[in-house]
């Protein structure tokens, strides 16, 4: 039996079996091995691996891992959890964005913090134009889960004025190269924020304002599945969700 996910992986990134094995300092049927028999490899050359693909673990041998060692894993993902929101100190946000070399993906009911700060927008446009991809979702202003969530914070309609108004700040990068918009109507239970490898989560609580919620600062660790668990979330939402504009 093939590792069908390892081989994929491979031919995804473009990647031989030979590069492969260059890379991690193995025999290159070693690497074959691992394809064409799923041979396990030691720990140390499967972290190896997954970092080199840019994909985890637990993915490409789900076996592999024990229940223990994945909870372990995922609980080195936690870097810091903040009561609220607000208790996030204003430059945390700058430095996660400010450190993404790659992507910026947001994913909100309206975020309207973030868009009126001008120094992270101007951030966002600056980071786009260096090539990293910046997502952004927003709620559908005009869709009922949108109203749902105005209601549940008692601000009824304001939820989609707050939207429309964040659409107004973000005009500079709207149909900039790099920077997509979608609108989604999906019942968000966190909003996520994340640049590369980390993420801040803002969980969502029945009856209060997102900035009164708690926050969890999360890092991607090699073996753990918290962090794998909201970007695959984020991408979810995005392959549902319709461009601004559309």
């Amino acid at each position: 039996m093939a590792n069908e996910r390892l081989r994929a992986a491979l031919l995804q990134r473009g990647v031989s079996i030979s590069q492969l094995a260059e890379a991690i300092s193995v025999d290159p049927k070693t690497v074959e091995r691992w394809v064409t028999k799923a041979r396990a490899p030691y720990r140390k050359h499967r972290y190896a691996v997954a970092s080199y693909l840019g994909t985890d673990e637990t993915y490409l041998w789900p076996e592999a891992l024990t229940r223990d060692q994945v909870a372990s894993a995922s609980e080195s993902e936690i870097v810091k959890v903040y009561p609220h929101r607000w208790a996030v100190p204003r430059d945390e946000w700058g430095r996660l964005f400010a450190e993404a070399s790659e992507e910026i993906d947001i994913l909100v009911y309206s975020g309207l913090f973030l868009a009126d700060d001008a120094g992270l927008v101007r951030m966002f446009g600056e980071k786009a134009d260096a090539g990293v991809r910046v997502r952004i979702l927003l709620g559908d202003p005009d869709c009922a889960e949108v109203a749902q969530r105005g209601a549940d914070e008692g601000i009824g309609d304001g939820m989609g004025f707050k939207i429309r108004n964040v659409l107004v700040l973000y005009k500079s990068l709207l149909g900039r190269e790099n920077v997509e918009f979608r609108l989604h109507a999906t019942v968000l239970y966190n909003s996520i924020y994340r640049a590369d490898d980390q993420f801040l989560v803002n969980t969502h609580v029945y009856g209060v304002p997102a900035g009164n919620a708690p926050v969890f600062h999360l890092r991607k660790v090699i073996g753990g599945d918290m962090v794998t668990t909201y970007a695959d979330s984020f991408e979810r939402v995005w392959d549902g969700a319709r461009p601004v504009g559309s």
